[in-house]
């Protein structure tokens, strides 16, 4: 219906400019006449492209992400003219719908991406370079190169960041003072720290925490030693001492045998996040992203605060990720379309006024800037959290290679199978490293 409006509306100016045309006198010659109708032919033209053009638009998140996604969409379609078709979905639905749309050579046009699924789109020419579009239909006047690059794939831009993240402890900080603990140890914690805390919630009939996402963190624990989880060029892990492995994934047994942290099947059979331990106040935080902070607390009601990770060398450990990015797909006919898109969704004030940082710390620093009196207080401390990682963090490096959905999976797997004791850290670290050099091709 607005977009019927919107050609009629257009009709309707074309008319009227003709109309004063022809009642205005002019001193301009034939030649400039037929210029101007030439000109006007052409933005016609342009207009009437743009208003037929649709595009398909994909995401995964929660419900409050699709509906201020939604909202966006809306103010883009009244300001462009063009329609989006929009298509989201939780996160393991996203992806169990997005591999058959590639296979059909049929993805959306523009296509929320992870980085650990970023490289396996780019390398099966799934994704199209964005390098083309940079400073044409994407304005990057006021986003630094570090940002951008961190959706480089070989020689290629193959997604466009659209915020940033950092992992941290957001704890609860009445809890933590029952325990008996001070929120100034947790600024220079260590592992060992760490887990003395964890017994102290425990003696006092609490959890300490939910759990560690086992890739996510044990490629932290890696970077703290001077090491990462996958070589550089993604043709192998990044580490070759297994005893780093045994060492984290030790601590991960140990947090559930004394019930510092809960077993996977009981967090397994959680009906949502609002039974989370720590969300029902009976867990003291939770190690996440930082973009998940407000919805922590929106969802528990509850005041948190942000700690750094354990370590040490925490500042090895830290860097700042991509949120996720906006790629788009090669199959699209709309590409130029599309990065105007992902342009207005980074750039555009008004829109991420809506947005409010939920797909992490935006990348523009305008709009950073411009958020600071906006954002709600909880927003304002994850803004002043990255602020801090980008003086205390190391280069992310490459992305993850392709393949690294399936070596997560598996790591996840060991990481459950260690904590039920069904089969040893050290067992687990040499069939990880099987599997895993198999997956990535060595």
């Amino acid at each position: 219906m607005r977009k019927g409006w919107i050609i009629l509306l257009g009709i309707v100016f074309v008319f009227w400019l003709s109309a004063c045309g022809n009642d205005e006198p002019s001193d301009q010659s034939d030649d400039s006449d037929d210029s101007s109708e030439t000109n006007q032919e052409a933005t016609d033209e342009n207009d009437e492209a743009s208003s037929d053009t649709t595009l398909r638009i994909a995401w995964w998140g929660s419900q409050p992400r699709h509906d201020y996604t939604l909202e966006v969409i809306d103010m883009y379609e009244e300001q462009s003219g063009i329609t989006i078709e929009p298509e989201y979905a939780s996160w393991e639905d996203y992806w169990q719908k997005l591999a058959p749309q590639a296979a059909a050579n049929e993805l959306p046009d523009i296509i929320a991406m992870d980085l650990s699924y970023l490289s396996q789109y780019a390398e099966n020419n799934q994704l199209a370079d964005l390098t083309p579009y940079l400073e044409n239909q994407i304005d990057v006047s006021k986003i630094s190169e570090d940002i951008i690059s961190g959706g480089e794939v070989g020689d290629g831009l193959y997604g466009f960041n659209l915020g940033v993240n950092a992992v941290g402890f957001h704890y609860n900080p009445e809890m933590l003072t029952e325990i008996g603990i001070d929120a100034e140890q947790l600024q220079d914690w260590t592992w060992e720290d760490y887990q003395e805390i964890s017994q102290q919630a425990v003696d006092a009939g609490y959890y300490f925490d939910n759990g560690l996402q086992a890739d996510v963190f044990f490629n932290y624990y890696l970077r703290t030693q001077g090491k990462r989880l996958y070589a550089e060029d993604g043709n192998g892990l990044g580490y070759e001492d297994d005893q780093l492995f045994v060492d984290f994934f030790t601590i991960v047994k140990e947090q559930v045998e004394t019930e510092a942290t809960p077993t996977p099947d009981f967090m397994a059979q959680l009906a949502g996040p609002e039974d989370d331990p720590v969300v029902k106040g009976e867990g003291v935080g939770i190690f996440q992203w930082s973009n998940q902070f407000v919805g922590l607390e929106d969802i528990s009601g509850l005041e948190f605060d942000m700690a750094p990770m354990p370590g040490p060398n925490v500042a090895d450990g830290l860097f700042l990720k991509p949120s996720m990015f906006f790629s788009i797909s090669e199959n699209s006919e709309a590409k130029e379309e599309a990065a105007k898109f992902i342009s207005y969704f980074v750039n555009d004030i008004e829109a991420n006024k809506l947005i409010l940082g939920d797909r992490g710390v935006p990348v523009n620093s305008d709009v950073k800037e411009a958020l600071k009196s906006e954002v709600s207080a909880s927003q304002a401390e994850v803004f002043e959290y990255i602020e801090w990682v980008e003086n205390n963090s190391t280069p992310m490096g490459a992305a993850d290679p392709a393949g690294a959905g399936e070596i997560i999976a598996e790591l996840e797997n060991l990481s459950e199978q260690i904590s039920y004791g069904e089969i040893t850290p050290e067992e687990a670290a040499q069939h990880f490293r099987t599997q895993a050099e198999s997956m990535l091709g060595n």
